[in-house]
């Protein structure tokens, strides 16, 4: 595939980078030559030094033959501009970082469709429901459905009190268990686990399973002492936060702490009243125990600074704070943010990223997620007519090395799979895989 990227800032260098390493002809605009002089010699890509509105720049990267165009400039006008030149200079499909929620409405959705924008994508809205699905269930680091929720991944810590550890898999696997676990995250590296594996403490798990047996995945990891969380405190007043207060649920109270008196001012009229607007450093100490911090059940930091939220969570933690989640949008401070046990990581980047990536595959794909600890992702596959993955039982398939199946959703129903499952023409399948392989697994499943 043919793909233009306008805006070389931390969204489009981020996806530049990982399309780069699936051997796509990607090209990578800007108007600052600097940026794009950083990426050039270190990956296998090309540059082109122009504004995305400029009828002559889009000429000189292609764009006529492009099969996709990616505007994640920073300015929403500038990238809706860009997609509809595209469009119209022969992209044959665009999509357009935006910041206002009224172009997500679906009664708009066929009028820029006419305009030339094929797909809108605010990742401060996804970054958003990303929190409020941390926050409905305490225990977890991440959290997503299939099919409506038929099927769940949920990846959560092993601490002490998990029935589960140092017990090898293949054990595991003779008790009848109702779940998969398709992954483990330790230290730095990810394990698609085999039978000699074992989970180990602190290890990060993540399980596929169905609804009904969540409360069970909570009791063997050993989280039944979690509560649900009503009363939350939030660091920094971003457009991520007032989003977050307007997904939650009516029976969590919030906190907004703002160090910008005018931005206090601008939030009291983007929230509901029920929301209270704090005027003041959420680094002070004083400040958070004055404001009951103590009695918080959970803890967001979503300022401007990946430094600051992750040692605000830190503290937030010493404090006796259970659940704490920080936007870290600097990736080389993911891992050590996961390393200190922050708690759950939010970063706009590998979100925005997971469903541009879904736009790229051919095979029908309607869910594509990164795993923001593991070097991973998550994918759901539509299994079409005659299907290389229908020819045989699932173990005599010849899956590549680094991927495995978590489950798969038929005829509504979530239902695990074992090697011996025969996977049939429309089934959704739920396959886990590490290092953006998700390009090469597209041959099984069309």
């Amino acid at each position: 595939m043919k793909i233009i990227i306008a805006g070389a800032g931390a969204v489009g260098t981020h996806l530049a980078k990982l399309l780069s390493g699936e051997k796509q002809d990607i090209i990578l605009m800007d108007e600052d030559e600097t940026k794009l002089s950083k990426l050039n010699n270190n990956f296998d890509l090309m540059t082109v030094n122009a504004s995305p509105t400029s009828i002559s720049g889009l000429k000189r990267a292609g764009i006529e033959g492009a099969d996709l165009f990616i505007g994640v400039t920073p300015n929403e006008s500038q990238n809706m501009t860009a997609c509809m030149l595209a469009t119209n200079l022969g992209a044959k499909k665009t999509v357009a970082r935006i910041d206002n929620y009224e172009y997500l409405l679906p009664k708009n959705k066929d009028f820029f469709a006419k305009l030339g924008v094929h797909s809108l994508i605010y990742p401060e809205m996804l970054a958003a429901k990303e929190i409020v699905d941390a926050l409905k269930m305490s225990w977890i680091r991440q959290w997503w459905e299939f099919a409506g929720g038929a099927l769940i991944l949920l990846g959560t810590k092993m601490r002490e009190s998990a029935e589960i550890l140092n017990v090898p898999f293949r054990e595991l696997g003779e008790r009848s268990i109702p779940f998969h676990i398709v992954a483990i995250k330790r230290g730095n590296e990810t394990i698609i686990p085999r039978g000699d594996d074992a989970i180990q403490l602190n290890d990060i798990v993540y399980f596929t399973t169905t609804k009904k047996y969540i409360s069970y995945i909570q009791k063997i990891a050993g989280k039944e002492n979690y509560t649900d969380i009503r009363d939350v405190m939030i660091m920094g007043g971003s457009r991520i936060a007032v989003r977050t207060v307007q997904y939650m649920p009516d029976y969590m109270r919030t906190k907004i702490i703002e160090n910008d008196v005018n931005r206090c001012n601008r939030l009291t009229e983007l929230v509901d009243d029920n929301v209270m607007i704090i005027n003041g450093d959420g680094r002070d100490v004083e400040l958070l125990l004055e404001e009951g911090i103590k009695n918080t059940g959970a803890f967001i930091a979503l300022t401007g600074s990946s430094e600051t939220n992750i040692l605000a969570c830190l503290t937030a933690k010493r404090m006796g704070i259970n659940k704490t989640i920080a936007e870290v949008e600097n990736i080389d401070y993911i891992s050590m943010a996961e390393s200190l046990d922050i708690g759950t990581v939010i970063n706009k980047k590998f979100i925005a990223a997971s469903h541009i990536y879904q736009m790229m595959l051919d095979a029908d794909v309607s869910n594509v997620k990164c795993l923001t600890f593991a070097n991973a992702d998550v994918a759901e596959f539509t299994v079409k007519n005659g299907a290389r993955i229908t020819k045989s039982c699932v173990k005599d398939i010849g899956l590549p090395k680094g991927a495995t199946i978590g489950g798969l959703i038929r005829n509504g129903e979530g239902m695990l799979v074992t090697g011996n499952t025969i996977i049939q023409e429309n089934d959704h399948v739920v396959v886990f895989c590490l290092g953006m392989m998700i390009k090469k697994l597209e041959k099984y499943f069309t």
